[in-house]
């Protein structure tokens, strides 16, 4: 990914953070974009995409996990959430809205980048953002030259189909709006079925960041976020099964 192409939509209702946070990263070559309220964003949402979120919780209004909500009915750009607000139960309910990871405040400026670097690497990797945009010429021009070129088949899987090559699932024919991180793990245990993940390589996979405590509960979220999405009985699962004390497989 081309990081002066790479767009980021800082949300957050304190003027101070929101000017950090467009210092910083503007600094490292990105184009920073801010909002001071969940309504705010959703307008820019709407007239422009983004390769990353940072959104705050607690804003007057909307709040960050009823804007996060609402944000992935339109994206599955990485969220990286950015609140004060700390226990594990704020930390769930964020995973549970959509968001892919969780910053407390205060941050440091260096852990703040890492989380960036290492969301925007996913999101390049998994979600397919390293291909050409549609419609512009340079993508046209390669599509035609590519013609002659094989790409692989998508997987089959039970009732999915995940196209590598785009990026895309589908569930009985119908595209399914993933997040990168939802991906990620969906591929990950497609690809290498029958075996077992543990809550902690699972994460070192698919967050490429070493297992601390607490990411059990954030694998957890996600898997359940997961099999809401390609589950045709979510309360029964029959793609992501779960051998209790040992992880997550696909057979």
């Amino acid at each position: 990914m081309n990081e002066a192409q790479t767009r980021i939509l800082a949300v957050d209702d304190n003027p101070e953070i929101l000017e950090i946070i467009q210092i910083l990263l503007t600094a490292e070559g990105y184009i920073v974009k801010t909002a001071a309220s969940g309504d705010a964003a959703l307008l820019q949402l709407h007239e422009s995409s983004y390769d990353l979120i940072i959104l705050d919780i607690m804003m007057p209004g909307r709040n960050g996990y009823q804007t996060c909500l609402e944000m992935r009915k339109y994206t599955n750009a990485p969220i990286l959430f950015l609140s004060a607000r700390t226990k594990d139960s704020d930390k769930t309910l964020g995973f549970s809205s959509g968001g892919d990871d969780y910053l407390s405040k205060p941050f440091s400026y260096s852990e703040l980048l890492d989380r960036v670097h290492a969301l925007l690497r996913r999101y390049q990797i998994y979600q397919g953002k390293s291909h050409m945009r549609e419609g512009s010429a340079l993508s046209q021009d390669a599509a035609y030259a590519d013609t002659q070129e094989t790409f692989p088949q998508p997987l089959s899987f039970h009732h999915l189909a995940i196209d590598e090559t785009a990026g895309e699932v589908r569930a009985h024919g119908q595209r399914l709006i993933l997040t990168d991180t939802e991906y990620a793990m969906l591929l990950l245990l497609v690809k290498n079925r029958p075996q077992i993940f543990s809550a902690s390589r699972l994460y070192e996979s698919v967050w490429k960041e070493p297992y601390y405590y607490g990411a059990n509960n954030t694998v957890m979220v996600h898997i359940r976020n997961l099999r809401r999405k390609i589950e045709d009985d979510p309360q029964n699962p029959k793609l992501i099964k779960t051998i209790w004390g040992r992880g997550y497989y696909c057979d």
